[in-house]
């Protein structure tokens, strides 16, 4: 991977040998590792069996999760916060477990609409509860820095399943709580 950034900088034109690019293209290797370190983790690993008994049935909510992410169409960030909600069934993931399930889906390539998708279903999977909604705001550099350059446009998708797509009472508390 450093010698991809060696012949990226200079194929823009740098001269890598000067002062302040002579460590970049490792510098850059290992921030690209760092970025997209969710390829070597499972989901299994990242729960590390932080599921506990409970008799709770009342919806949990997780908001406010910072995400930061890499497009897999230009490879920039897409930056924002994303809010996870369920029901449980006897059973409850640990708290910092579900904003280290968003960590491991943001840190691949991937368009926002997969990352909210695969988050939910991941918690609908180590939770086993009725129901799951997720919802992720955020903001795209390849909107803002290129292209269109349109620096205060954000998206916002949502994956809503079990209850929370089948209840509308159930979505609208989601919702209104996340709000």
């Amino acid at each position: 991977m450093k010698d991809a950034f060696t012949n990226i900088l200079q194929s823009i034109g740098e001269d890598t040998e000067r002062d302040g690019l002579r460590d970049t293209p490792a510098r850059a290797a290992k921030a690209m590792e760092f970025l997209t370190q969710g390829y070597s983790q499972t989901l299994d690993q990242v729960v590390n069996n932080a599921i506990f008994e409970s008799d709770s049935d009342e919806m949990v909510i997780v908001r406010d999760i910072e995400l930061y992410s890499l497009c897999e169409h230009h490879m920039l960030p897409f930056i924002g916060k994303c809010h996870v909600a369920y029901i449980p069934t006897g059973k409850v993931i640990g708290l910092s477990k579900v904003a280290r399930i968003v960590d491991m889906y943001a840190r691949r390539l991937q368009i926002q609409e997969s990352l909210t998708k695969q988050i939910a279903t991941a918690v609908l999977e180590v939770t086993n509860g009725m129901g799951v909604g997720v919802i992720v705001e955020a903001q795209h550099m390849c909107m803002m820095m290129r292209g269109v350059q349109k620096q205060n446009s954000s998206m916002t998708t949502s994956a809503m399943l079990g209850t929370f797509r089948s209840d509308i009472n159930t979505r609208n508390e989601f919702l209104q709580l996340v709000k």
